[in-house]
């Protein structure tokens, strides 16, 4: 659709790492197109990337992605339970509640849910 967001890439140091943290954490599958690079699969087609380069350092304060959730304790435990760095643990806001999470490579993302 004109004007909305289309697609989301990742940097990542570790590809194998990477695929393993977001397959076991939320259930992803991905398209395999070369070692640097895969896709995200959706349910209406791709919905993003990760390219991967050794040199890149993570970091946060940039653009935050936010996941929806059905049930944010469970997402808060899945997350946990691999390992991930907790940012922001479970807060609310007008509209939900939310928790922040860091994924291996250092970005940092969001899970949301109306409960």
């Amino acid at each position: 659709m004109h004007h909305k967001i289309n697609y989301i890439e990742f940097k990542v140091k570790h590809m194998e790492q990477t695929k393993s943290f977001y397959g076991k954490v939320f259930g992803w599958t991905f398209n395999e197109y070369s070692p640097t690079y895969v896709g995200i699969r959706g349910d209406q087609g791709e919905v993003g990337g990760f390219f991967c380069n050794p040199e890149f350092s993570g970091g946060t304060g940039a653009v935050l992605v936010v996941l929806y959730s059905d049930d944010l304790d469970e997402s808060l435990r899945a997350v946990r339970s691999i390992g991930a760095v907790i940012t922001e643990d479970i807060f609310e806001f007008p509209g939900g509640r939310r928790f922040q999470f860091l994924d291996p490579s250092g970005n940092e993302l969001a899970v949301w849910s109306k409960k």
